[in-house]
Formats: C-alpha cells, structure tokens, sequence
C-alpha cells in the first residue's frame, strides 16, 4: 500500500512542471468601454485571448512607449489633441483638424506600434499570437462612438508591463500565411481551409499612411449582397464618419487579425472559418488601390 501512495514532494514538482508547460495566455475582457486584463505579462510570446462582451467593435492596440513617458501623458497630451482635430473633421473643418493633430507631443513619434487583434464584432472572441520586448506599453482601441468621440477618450486605454522574464513560449504552426506590406499590399498562396485556423500575418514593411497609423490585417466575413466599398470607406478612422460604431455598413463581421506590427515581425492569429465569403482589408484609406482590400473564398473541402 505504501508503494501506492504518492509522495507529496513528487506531485508538488509534477505540477509545477506541468505549469510550466501550460501556454501563457492573456485574458482581456471588454463588457462596455474597459479593457480588463493583467497589469503585467512575461516578453516574448504571448497569446492574447480578447472577449468582446460589449455592443460596440473593438480591438486591441499594444504601444510601446519610450522611456520616461507613461499613461498619464497620454491623458493629458495625446487625447485631447485627437479629440479636437476629430471634432473638426466632423465639421468638414480639415486644414484646422491638421493643425490640432500638429500639437501632438514630439515623443508620440517614438511610440512602436507592436501589434494586437485586429477589428472584433460584438459578443465575438480574438485570438493573435504576439512577441513583446520588455517595456511599457499602453493597450487602446480607438474605434469611434455614435457621437464621434474615440473609445480611447471613453476609457480604453491601459498600461501594461512586460517585464524581462521570457513566456518560453514558442511561435504556433501556421496552417496559412499571408504577406502585408505598402508596396504589394496583401499576398498569399491557396486559401485557408474550413475550421479551426493558425494565420500567419508576416509584415514586409511598415510605413505612417495618411491617418497616422500603419497598416494592420483585418479579417471580415460578408454575406452575398454586402458592399466593399462602404466597408473601405468605413475603416479610415479620420473621416466624419469613419470607424464610428453607428455607422458599420451592413453584411460585415469583424472576426479579428493582427494590428500595426513593425517591419519584419510577423504575428499569428486563430480563427474558425465557415464556408463563405471573406475580406481581409487593412485600416488605411483607399485600401484598395493600395493593395490592402482583397477577398478570399473558403470552401467546405480544400
């Protein structure tokens, strides 16, 4: 009976070992305009688990901040000069809504954008693999309320710690890969196939387009009689109406992606596809003659 019974320090060291080998996963959860999620994630890889139980779309940008500087002055010099220019642009007031922007801090040019989940519908789930370098980063969404104030004015804007500690974990198996970059837009061999997915988004280069933000990926599914057009208009934020919640075109599902990524990383991303019809479209103007609005067919048998 005695060789039955375990020893008490064997299973400690069991399950410690068994910890460890369990993948770091980010829980955030968004029931109305918060982010709640950790205050602190080990560098390296990271899955990023993102629940959108509120009524608006979402996503998750993570910022990489320069030394010195924190959320605080994003507050207090960073908002309040989106929120004027955006309140001018309302008033087809351009030239003046430049001028607003003009006062952003000279470190916000120092931000890296370092990835996150592409745009996600309500009640939906976003799943990207990321790698972070120890720092400080504040995670955003800056998708538009009704009356045009970004949902970064309304709270969604957090700090979050990397510390030098590594994840230990390692990047996923794609089952598909694509290439984003400005000069051949968004590139991939085959389709992906019905059911669970592992994307592979490799970002070729990055550059600042015209809305200050670089291009990201962003999966949509469509029904038959959607318009790509109001979509690609919709997704440029600096426009009156642009990425504001009460005006989503019809027919468009956001199902996640990966965000503005420097040149030469690559993030993953994990969905479940149906057969149907898809986008995939970056949140840059004129995506399409850029390149960056392409639509793909999954098929039921690939």
């Amino acid at each position: 009976m005695s060789a039955c019974k375990s020893d008490p320090k064997e299973k400690k060291e069991e399950e410690t070992s068994a910890e460890a080998e369990t993948p770091k996963v980010v829980q955030v959860v968004t029931k109305s305009m918060e982010f709640s999620a950790p205050d602190t994630i080990p560098s390296g890889w990271n899955t990023f688990v993102y629940k959108n139980m509120s009524t608006e779309p979402h996503f998750i940008l993570l910022d990489k901040y320069p030394e010195g500087v924190n959320i605080e002055n994003t507050k207090t010099e960073v908002v309040p000069a989106f929120d004027k220019g955006m309140q001018l642009i309302m008033k087809g007031k351009n030239d003046e809504a430049m001028e607003a922007f003009g006062t952003l801090p000279a470190w916000f040019s120092e931000i890296v954008f370092s990835g996150g989940t592409g745009l996600i519908s309500p009640r939906q789930t976003a799943v990207s693999m990321v790698k972070l370098d120890p720092g400080y980063y504040v995670m955003e969404c800056y998708v538009r309320m009704p009356d045009g104030s970004f949902h970064s004015s309304m709270g969604m804007v957090k700090e979050l710690i990397v510390i030098p500690e590594d994840s230990g974990m390692t990047p996923p198996e794609a089952d598909f890969e694509i290439d984003l970059g400005s000069e051949n837009g968004i590139r991939w061999n085959g389709n992906p196939k019905a059911g669970k997915n592992i994307i592979r988004v490799n970002y070729k280069d990055q550059i600042v387009h015209e809305n200050f933000v670089g291009h990201d990926l962003n999966l949509v599914a469509m029904t038959p009689n959607a318009d790509l057009q109001t979509l690609e208009a919709w997704i440029n934020w600096a426009t009156p109406k642009g990425l504001m919640s009460s005006t989503l075109p019809e027919g468009f599902t956001f199902l996640g992606g990966t965000n503005d990524s420097p040149a030469g990383s690559s993030q993953y991303f994990e969905v479940e596809l149906e057969p149907g019809q898809y986008v995939l479209i970056s949140e840059v103007p004129d995506a399409a003659s850029k390149g960056l609005l392409k639509t793909l067919e999954v098929r039921a048998e690939q």
